[in-house]
C-alpha cells in the first residue's frame, strides 16, 4: 500500500474513464485522489465506484490483493487542482475528448506541477505534439491511452510527445505494470495510434463487404466472435501467421502472393452512408434493441465476459 503523498496519483475527471481509472490505481495500493470541477460530479463518482467496488467483490473479480473496503480508502474527491496535485507523482487526465479543453488542463497543470510528476492523457486520438504543445514540462508528458472498458481490458498504449523524456516512458511503462495493466510503447505518434489504426481497418472492410451484399451484418460479427477472435484474444496477427506455417518466413513465402492479391481488390475508404447504416442498425437491433436499458444490459453482459476471459488467460498464458 502506497506509504506516502509520493505515491499519490491524481485523476483529473471523473467520468467512465476517470473512475476506471481510479479503482486500477486504488487496486495497485495508490492513493487517489479524484479532482473535477464540481462537487457534485466527485460525490456521484466515488458513490458509483464504491458500488461498483463491491459488485467486484462479491464476483470474485475485485483486482489487486486489498478488499473493496481498503482500496475504497485509498480514494479520495478533491475540488480543488492546486490541492489535488500536491505531492503527486502521477496525474492521468480523464476530461473529454476536446483538443482544446484538453490543453487548457495541461497548461494549467504546467503552471503548478514539479519537475518530476508525470502529466498523462487518456485521449484515444489527439497527438501528443498538439496535446501538449509549448508547456514548459513536455518531457513528463505522455498519453497513457486505456481499452473501454479499462478495467477489464488492459492494454494501455503509451504515446511519447518527440521531447518525450525515455525516463517518463520508463516510468509510465513500470506504472501501468504494477497495476495490473499492459502497456505497450509506441515509438513515434500517429493518427489513431496504433488499436484504433487496426480497428478502423477492420471497421473499414467490414463495411464494405457488407455495404456491396457480400454478407450480412450479423454474419459479418460472427466472423470476428466466433473465427479471427477466438485466437486473437490470445495471439495477434503476427503470432497467428508465425504459427500458420513453419515460422514467418515460410508464411511470406507461401501466402504472400495470394494476400497481395486480395488486398489489391480492396475499396476505397468508406463514405459510412446514412443507407448502409440504417441496413446495418436495423440488423444490430435484432440482437440488441438500441435504447437505454437494452444497451446497458448488453454493456454488463460484455463486461461479465470480459472479465472471464481475463480469468482464464490469466490462467493459461505463458509469463
Amino acid at each position: 500500500m502506497a506509504s506516502s503523498a509520493a505515491g499519490c496519483v491524481v485523476i483529473v475527471g471523473s467520468g467512465v474513464i476517470g473512475r476506471s481509472w481510479a479503482m486500477l490505481f486504488a487496486s495497485g495500493g495508490f492513493q487517489v485522489k479524484l479532482y473535477d470541477i464540481e462537487q457534485q460530479q466527485i460525490r456521484n463518482a466515488l458513490e458509483n465506484i464504491r458500488k461498483e467496488m463491491k459488485l467486484l467483490e462479491q464476483a470474485g473479480a475485485l483486482k489487486g490483493s486489498l478488499s473493496a473496503e481498503e482500496q475504497l480508502s485509498l480514494i479520495s474527491g478533491c475540488p480543488n487542482i492546486q490541492e489535488a496535485v500536491e505531492g503527486a507523482m502521477h496525474i492521468q487526465e480523464c476530461v473529454p475528448e476536446d483538443l482544446e479543453l484538453k490543453k487548457k488542463i495541461f497548461a494549467q497543470l504546467d503552471s503548478i506541477v514539479d519537475d518530476r510528476v508525470i502529466l498523462s492523457s487518456s485521449t484515444s486520438c489527439l497527438m501528443p505534439s498538439k496535446l501538449f504543445v509549448g508547456l514548459v514540462h513536455v518531457k513528463q508528458c505522455i498519453v497513457a491511452h486505456p481499452v473501454n472498458p479499462p478495467y477489464y481490458i488492459p492494454l494501455v498504449e503509451l504515446v511519447p510527445h518527440p521531447e518525450t523524456a525515455p525516463t517518463t516512458v520508463d516510468r509510465t511503462h513500470a506504472l501501468m505494470k504494477k497495476i495490473g495493466q499492459c502497456p505497450m510503447r509506441v515509438q513515434k505518434e500517429v493518427a489513431g495510434f496504433v488499436l484504433n489504426r487496426l480497428q478502423y481497418a477492420i471497421i473499414s472492410e467490414a463495411w464494405r463487404l457488407v455495404e456491396e451484399g457480400i454478407v450480412s451484418p450479423s454474419d459479418l460479427d460472427l466472423v470476428m466472435s466466433e473465427g479471427l477472435g477466438m485466437r486473437y484474444a490470445f495471439i495477434g496477427p503476427l503470432e497467428t501467421m508465425h504459427l500458420n506455417a513453419e515460422g514467418m518466413l515460410s508464411y511470406c513465402d507461401r501466402y504472400s502472393e495470394g494476400m497481395k492479391h486480395v488486398l489489391k481488390t480492396f475499396g476505397p475508404i468508406p463514405e459510412f452512408s446514412r443507407a448502409t447504416a440504417e441496413k446495418v442498425n436495423q440488423d444490430m437491433c435484432v440482437k440488441v434493441p438500441d435504447d437505454p436499458e437494452h444497451l446497458a444490459a448488453r454493456r454488463q453482459w460484455r463486461d461479465e465476459c470480459l472479465m472471464r476471459l481475463a480469468k482464464l488467460k490469466s490462467q493459461v498464458q505463458p509469463q
